[in-house]
């Protein structure tokens, strides 16, 4: 049995067509989105613009959840490879005039505009082809991938920036060059789309419109209890997984870490963790628990032990290390559920020409965290000491996360009573 046939994949087509909607939802972000983190100031610079202004921007672009629901009838009406190519070729172009015409910030705020309205189609058909690509049994590994690989490959690409920059002087043409070569890769990663991704159609009767049929397919999943089940524990997930963020600046702030110290427990912590856990977590999944809810509820319950002991630890400076250990542990568990996070609504029993619709409501609920996760957590850091507002933030980890335990807890038992009326069901009609 070859390794792809162990994994789930039952064909290297198959595969490749996989490789490539996973990609694509990296590629799309990778000369703009994913340098406001390690080249964030260089950023500002090459766009002429201020903190303030690239705030504008980032929110600009961070509408996409307001209109993920909505997206939900594009992402039935048509098909995956349709979307991708579509919203890749718009980003080049937008992209490609920002290189060229170098806009005033009116004009970046149009394109920023444009960006949230195309991404809230965009990234639920990423997640919705990650789940057609992928076999029946491989959800698990599917997702697991998906968070790995993009995490890997945005590590990799910045890290080759910055180890150009350190070989040759000039940082901001170097720079300058990456966003031009990142977003000509665009390109071929259309022709990867087109190439290996299925056109799944939208199936309707005879005389139907494809519009009503997509449409009747959104009030379908809304009306879907696992789906919003599995939505609520993906949500969980995500709100925890922000917590994360805090272990940093609470190191910083009550232990006294330097800074270089910090930004190496915070790669490995943030960064690398993530890598590893996106694979740990879809092998589990798929090959021990069968079940992408059941390596979630164990996982968040991991994630409540370490959010636990972490607080009711001393916070002297011999407890350093054990503190480091323990957010470690809570950083890994909380990225075992984030590999897998949108695996729940993909077992949902959604019908499979619904399932853009699905990934759609899901994406919603995920990330809806980001309105006030981290407002509430910037207020805590600012009213209270440090060593309180840092215990409230992984307080509220613990509850978000025992909460997040309860709704898949929920969803199981709700799949069990499901699946044993469809086999009493089925006995009737053999009877």
């Amino acid at each position: 049995m070859s390794l792809l046939s162990k994994i789930g994949f039952d064909s290297k087509s198959r595969f490749y067509g996989f490789l490539s909607v996973v990609l694509s939802g990296q590629i799309i972000y990778s000369a703009f989105e994913a340098f406001k983190g390690t080249f964030y100031n260089l950023l500002l610079e090459v766009l002429s613009i201020d903190n303030t202004q690239m705030g504008v921007l980032f929110t600009l672009i961070g509408s996409a959840m307001f209109f993920y629901i909505p997206a939900g009838w594009v992402n039935n009406r048509f098909s995956v490879r349709s979307i991708l190519m579509t919203s890749m070729f718009i980003r080049f172009l937008s992209m490609m005039a920002i290189i060229i015409f170098q806009p005033e910030f009116t004009y970046l705020i149009v394109i920023a505009g444009l960006w949230g309205l195309i991404d809230a189609i965009f990234w639920p058909a990423v997640v919705n082809g990650v789940n057609l690509m992928s076999g029946d049994n491989n959800k698990g590994m599917a997702f697991g991938l998906l968070e790995s690989i993009r995490r890997a490959t945005e590590m990799s690409m910045n890290a080759i920036i910055v180890g150009i920059m350190a070989l040759v002087s000039g940082s901001i043409l170097i720079f300058q060059g990456a966003i031009v070569f990142y977003t000509l890769l665009i390109l071929p990663m259309i022709f990867c789309v087109w190439k290996f991704v299925p056109d799944n159609q939208l199936e309707v009767k005879e005389g139907e419109s494809k519009n009503k049929a997509a449409l009747q397919g959104l009030f379908y999943v809304l009306k879907m209890p696992t789906v919003w089940l599995a939505a609520l524990t993906s949500l969980t997930v995500y709100w925890t997984y922000i917590t994360l963020i805090y272990t940093v600046p609470y190191l910083q702030a009550v232990f006294g870490l330097t800074t270089a110290e910090a930004a190496i427990f915070g790669i490995i912590n943030t960064g690398a963790m993530g890598v590893v856990a996106g694979l740990v977590a879809g092998s589990i999944a798929d090959f021990v628990f069968k079940s992408s809810i059941k390596m979630m509820l164990c996982a968040l319950g991991l994630t409540v032990i370490c959010l636990g002991i972490t607080i009711m630890l001393p916070k002297s400076a011999e407890m350093l290390v054990m503190n480091m250990v323990l957010l470690m542990c809570f950083s890994f568990s909380i990225f075992l559920a984030k590999g897998i996070i949108l695996a729940p609504i993909a077992e949902a029993g959604v019908p499979k020409e619904f399932s853009g619709a699905a990934m759609s409501v899901g994406s919603f609920a995920a990330y809806a965290s980001v309105f006030w996760a981290y407002a509430l957590n910037g207020w805590i850091i600012d009213t209270y000491p440090a060593i309180e507002a840092y215990q409230m933030i992984f307080g509220i980890g613990l509850s978000v996360s025992a909460f997040g335990m309860f709704t898949a807890i929920c969803l199981l038992l709700l799949k069990r009573k499901q699946g044993d009326g469809d086999i009493s069901a089925e006995d009737a009609t053999l009877a």
